[in-house]
């Protein structure tokens, strides 16, 4: 082999080596490619599927923070609610819900979104020992979806779930008023009592034990007060009385 020969064959062996060297060091040193949003989203829907609900809630944030933009996005943001809301995440899951609702009040998905806000507030205040002041809450969304969407899926279901808030919300006031009645305190049952009786005449059971309970309550009530006393809060219980005789 000439010296001419020698030369062009280091040279090339050179400038393959420098070309595999670019691949090699790309390979080990530079950041790999993103996801696009199609592969975000199918794999989120993948976990989703597979109940990865973790792994899904990451693929959806990426979707939603990398491609805001996307028209998979908007999709990805009620799988996002989805995927916090069957990892019984019900506070995340509402909150993303609304913010799919003030993003995209005109989407398809709306009625669904609207249903899920409500069921995810009722989720999130599932014990009668805790404040139930959220469920108003849920009884708006119930109520906008049973008004506007009556023909969907969710605004027939909205009735039901309306009732369903009412009875959580007596529950927890009859829970209050029996606590009072158990522990002697016979007065403030008697007044949690007819509250209840005043605000949820539309549950005929409520309504019913909350109008024994309070006449019980009320006439052990009497018994702990002097006659200036009794005299004073015998008007109360007539003007309550005849609205029910």
């Amino acid at each position: 082999m000439t010296r001419t020969n020698v030369l062009r064959a280091i040279s090339l062996a050179l400038l393959l080596f420098g070309l595999s060297g670019c691949g090699f060091i790309d390979y080990y040193f530079l950041p790999p490619p993103e996801d696009t949003a199609q592969e975000l989203w199918e794999a989120g829907r993948e976990a989703m599927k597979e109940k990865r609900y973790t792994e899904a809630q990451d693929m959806f944030l990426k979707l939603k923070d990398r491609y805001p933009f996307s028209p998979y996005t908007p999709d990805g943001l009620v799988g996002l609610g989805d995927a916090y809301f069957m990892d019984d995440k019900f506070l995340q899951a509402a909150d993303t819900y609304k913010e799919f609702e003030a993003l995209h009040p005109r989407h398809e998905q709306i009625p669904y979104v609207l249903y899920q806000i409500g069921v995810a507030t009722f989720r999130r205040l599932d014990s009668i020992d805790l404040p139930q002041d959220g469920l108003q809450e849920s009884i708006q969304y119930f109520t906008v979806l049973r008004d506007a969407y009556p023909n969907t899926q969710w605004g027939k279901d909205a009735p039901g779930w309306i009732i369903k808030c009412r009875t959580r919300m007596a529950q927890h006031e009859i829970f209050i008023a029996d606590f009072y009645w158990n522990t002697g305190r016979f007065g403030a049952a008697w007044r949690r009592y007819m509250y209840t009786a005043e605000n949820f005449k539309d549950l005929p059971e409520i309504l019913q034990y909350s109008k024994e309970r309070a006449q019980l309550s009320y006439l052990e009530y009497q018994k702990t007060l002097s006659e200036t006393e009794r005299r004073e809060v015998e008007g109360s219980w007539r003007n309550f009385m005849k609205k029910w005789l």
